[in-house]
């Protein structure tokens, strides 16, 4: 076993609760399933609804608080495909100042970042913020006969990803793209990476942060994967239990945040209760190629670079090694579970808001020019 395996199953076990909770007040359905804390891959830890269950939406999530505009974006894919995609937005004050896109993890939602961009906003009321939803995770992609598109790789996600900015861009009617930092947690680091160091977003991209995921633990926390998702709760009685559960099994540690977002997570089935809305086992074929390769894609993509972790045992060796060449700036927020962005909203959107400054290309004064000098009658 390696020292990061150790490592992780070290962080795993102190996770878990130090007694066994207390049963929520349900049916014995709810009694019969057992905890599992999340992995360093955590957001990819839901479950497989039954192909029985016959699911409704759940209550409109009150998304106002955190967002001015929910879009639903229609646009035909090369492969004859149909995209519905689902973000939500607040745009910036102008062209010239930052839009953060924000990319969530697997099985989360757009509104993983809603506290977070609430936070950033107070601190940099002038920005921008585009949260979106991927494929089947709020948006949905069709193909010509109507079934659902089930391909969840990497460049895919990617392109989805650049296809959402594009198409911001033309239903606002922007002459051009402010300047973009991208935001991506988890999974959404991982395709925030591969679109930066595809350089599909040109010049407008100043930078991107990367959140609680690097290639070597997410790589080894995958065969624990299967474990995780067959142990969580196939099912809640109510919205609230299923809040608590999350708070109880220490996924998440915020309550505000948690209120805003596992509501997103879930639909109602026929008989009352809520399941998972995202099937993540058809999604298990692409995990590994989610990651491979990450560490050096986000090393050598143009653009500044802020990770943001849990805990500095996650660093891999090639992130060592470029965090001791100055290549990235790295933070750590100890306090935090996986989800940090949720668990510590206003101090994430600090590090991210002095990120952004620390890099903003409009606020660098150059020195004149010696001939402009010169022209002036100046000595130099």
């Amino acid at each position: 076993m390696s020292e990061l395996a150790r490592s992780f199953a070290a962080q795993k076990l102190a996770d878990l609760p130090k007694e066994p909770p207390q049963p929520l007040p349900a049916t014995p359905e709810d009694r019969e399933d057992e905890y599992s804390s999340e992995s360093s891959l955590s957001s990819t830890g839901t479950v497989l609804p039954s192909p029985s269950q016959h699911l409704v939406p759940a209550p409109p999530v009150q998304w106002t608080k955190y967002f001015a505009q929910e879009l639903f974006l229609q646009h035909k894919l090369p492969s004859a495909d149909e995209a519905k995609y689902h973000v939500y937005l607040t745009q910036p004050a102008n062209l010239k100042s930052p839009l953060f896109v924000c990319h969530h993890g697997a099985g989360a939602s757009g509104m993983s970042f809603a506290p977070f961009a609430l936070s950033l906003r107070a601190a940099l009321p002038s920005a921008g913020i585009l949260s979106i939803e991927a494929r089947q995770h709020g948006s949905s992609i069709l193909n010509p006969d109507g079934d659902t598109v089930n391909d969840f790789s990497i460049a895919v996600l990617r392109d989805d990803l650049a296809n959402m900015i594009t198409l911001v861009r033309e239903r606002l009617g922007w002459s051009s793209l402010p300047p973009i930092i991208l935001v991506g947690h988890s999974l959404g680091g991982a395709v925030a990476v591969e679109l930066a160091q595809k350089g599909i977003l040109g010049t407008s991209l100043l930078g991107y942060v990367v959140i609680d995921v690097v290639e070597g633990s997410a790589i080894e926390a995958l065969k624990y994967m299967q474990g995780i998702l067959s142990s969580r709760p196939s099912s809640f009685l109510t919205l609230e239990s299923a809040i608590d559960w999350h708070l109880r099994s220490r996924n998440l540690r915020n309550r505000e945040s948690a209120a805003v977002s596992v509501p997103s997570l879930l639909r109602r089935t026929a008989d009352g209760k809520w399941a998972w809305a995202t099937d993540l086992a058809i999604t298990q074929p692409f995990w590994e190629g989610w990651f491979q390769g990450m560490s050096q894609k986000f090393l050598s993509a143009k653009g500044a670079k802020l990770l943001i972790l849990a805990g500095t045992d996650r660093l891999d060796k090639d992130l060592m090694i470029g965090q001791m060449q100055g290549k990235f700036q790295l933070q750590v927020v100890p306090e935090a579970g996986h989800f940090v962005q949720e668990d510590a909203p206003e101090k994430t959107a600090e590090m991210v808001v002095e990120f952004f400054k620390r890099n903003d290309r409009s606020a660098l004064v150059l020195p004149p020019k010696v001939s402009d000098l010169i022209a002036q009658g100046k000595k130099v």
